[in-house]
């Protein structure tokens, strides 16, 4: 396992309180939540590119 998949004490933690969570879920509470965490990977994604794109420059000239 590579160090960037290691995870901290405190998030094995969190891991395992999230899963703790999950499982009092019914089927269609953790059906909306899955595609609600599908959502925020794709927006958290999508941050990260404008980020990098910001940081080394890429970002298209803006017409005025």
């Amino acid at each position: 396992m590579s160090e960037s998949e290691k995870m901290s004490l405190e998030q094995k933690f969190s891991l395992r309180s999230f899963e703790a969570q999950v499982q009092q879920m019914s089927r269609e509470q953790a059906q909306e939540f899955l595609v609600k965490l599908y959502e925020q990977m794709i927006v958290r994604e999508n941050m990260y590119k404008e980020f990098i794109k910001h940081q080394w420059g890429l970002e298209p000239i803006s017409e005025q």
